[in-house]
């Protein structure tokens, strides 16, 4: 790993304001296998890559509550969000095929109750099952990776 793995990236205002900068709400699900963590990706509607459920905010709902709806909607998982934010990493939005915003996530964790099989997006999407590491190597956002790479329940309870 090198140290650049680990570094914020830059947001790239451009154009934009700072007042532009959007924040979404996400879904860190994992669940437990032999006393070790697994972590669920996946792939996202247009480019396939490996990411975690997230989504906007909604109103009424707190953060907490939006990451484990997109959990819902985007993955079919039914479970338990901690409150507690587990970190945040910035990436740029593509709304379209020319425009798009830059972002902050906000991630929480959601222990897997179980896995429904009919789902919002269950259409339009694939999911996975990997210990962290691996989890961590298929996804391009390097704080989300690290974020990724570094979890395990046994945080939550700090």
């Amino acid at each position: 790993m090198t140290v650049l793995d680990t570094q914020q990236a830059p947001i790239a205002l451009k154009d934009a304001h700072k007042s532009d900068v959007r924040t979404q709400f996400a879904a860190l699900c994992y669940h437990m296998v032999r006393d070790k963590p697994e972590i669920l990706l996946i792939t996202s509607r247009r480019s396939r890559r490996w990411i975690i459920p997230k989504g906007w905010p909604i109103d009424g709902k707190t953060p907490a509550q939006v990451a484990l709806t997109e959990a819902w909607e985007e993955a079919g998982v039914q479970g338990k969000v901690h409150e507690r934010c587990l970190g945040l990493f910035s990436y740029h939005k593509a709304l379209g095929a020319e425009r798009g915003v830059p972002c902050v996530a906000m991630v929480y964790a959601v222990r897997v109750k179980s896995l429904a099989a009919d789902y919002p997006e269950a259409d339009q999407r694939k999911r996975k099952w990997l210990r962290p590491k691996k989890a961590a190597a298929l996804i391009t956002e390097p704080e989300l990776a690290h974020i990724v790479r570094n979890f395990h329940p046994r945080l939550l309870k700090l």
